[in-house]
């Protein structure tokens, strides 16, 4: 999607000196995050401050697009974004600015199956997230930062999205890719996130990222194309038509990787530098003191 405006948006990440991050609510930190010197992780400490720049979600919502396709389809998941793109173009306080977007599902499989559960048992205000595992606590290598503290799975909104995720209705969660954390963010959805995950399953989930221009989406397309006529013109004999429609295929996935890639995100500098920085951290987080030189 093309956004004209804002330039600066409410929602936003600013940067200091020192792979320093802060994501900002309009003036308002909700996350402090630093990266390590070694490029292994990233450090981060939640402000408890952030709110959803969509609207809550209504049940008939959820009910009424699950009736126009089954939860998951291509059908429903362009319906789930069209709405979150309205929603994100109406709020105030949201991460859109000027250039392209995407939204949609995660076409570079960047979810683990195997990290979903780690989400639930151990998401602190003030952790990390590891980026290779060298060395690192297995419970930090997890694919997706919710901005909130997630809510018990027995809590009284989590318990109603429970009960959508078994009708089948459940809507889906709205993350945000940032490269600076090299993980998406929860945007909306932190109740329902939990309600899937107690439910055994895993959510769905639309990201949000910055889309790469149109010059570098051709430069990546060229090879695999020329690659696929080098294919496609050696085929011959009877079963040349379905091996010619498995390499369409075959292109296709590789076509939508190279669309579907993230642009890096736009960072503003942080007001004062490092030691505005470091002075806001302290008053917002006090006490954290991450170890982002090893």
């Amino acid at each position: 999607m093309r956004v004209e405006g804002p330039v600066r948006p409410g929602l936003r990440v600013e940067s200091a000196d020192g792979r320093r991050l802060v994501l900002v609510r309009g003036a308002v930190p909700v996350l402090f995050a630093r990266q390590r010197a070694t490029a292994r992780g990233v450090h981060y400490a939640r402000t408890g401050r952030y709110v959803s720049p969509l609207a809550p979600l209504r049940a008939e919502r959820a009910r009424a697009f699950a009736e126009f396709a089954p939860a998951g389809s291509a059908e429903w998941t362009a319906r789930w974004a069209a709405y979150a793109e309205v929603e994100l173009r109406a709020a105030a306080d949201g991460p859109l600015h000027t250039g392209e977007w995407l939204l949609g599902p995660d076409v570079h499989r960047w979810f683990v199956d195997g990290n979903w559960p780690k989400l639930l048992a151990h998401d602190p205000d003030r952790g990390h997230l590891t980026w290779f595992g060298y060395g690192d606590p297995v419970e930090d290598a997890r694919d997706l930062l919710p901005l909130r503290a997630l809510s018990r799975p027995d809590a009284p909104r989590v318990r109603a999205y429970r009960r959508q995720y078994r009708e089948g209705v459940l809507a889906p969660v709205f993350a945000w890719w940032i490269s600076g954390l090299n993980s998406p963010v929860v945007l909306d959805g932190h109740d329902r996130l939990t309600a899937a995950l107690a439910e055994g399953a895993r959510p769905e989930v639309l990201v949000l990222a910055r889309a790469v221009d149109a010059a570098w989406v051709a430069l990546c397309a060229a090879r695999p194309v020329a690659e696929y006529e080098a294919r496609v013109a050696a085929l011959e004999g009877p079963l040349a038509a379905p091996r010619i429609a498995h390499e369409g295929r075959r292109l296709a996935e590789a076509l939508r990787a190279v669309t579907g890639s993230r642009e890096l995100t736009m960072a503003w500098p942080f007001p004062g530098g490092a030691d505005a920085w470091d002075a806001a951290a302290a008053s917002y987080v006090p006490g954290w003191a991450p170890d982002a030189d090893r």
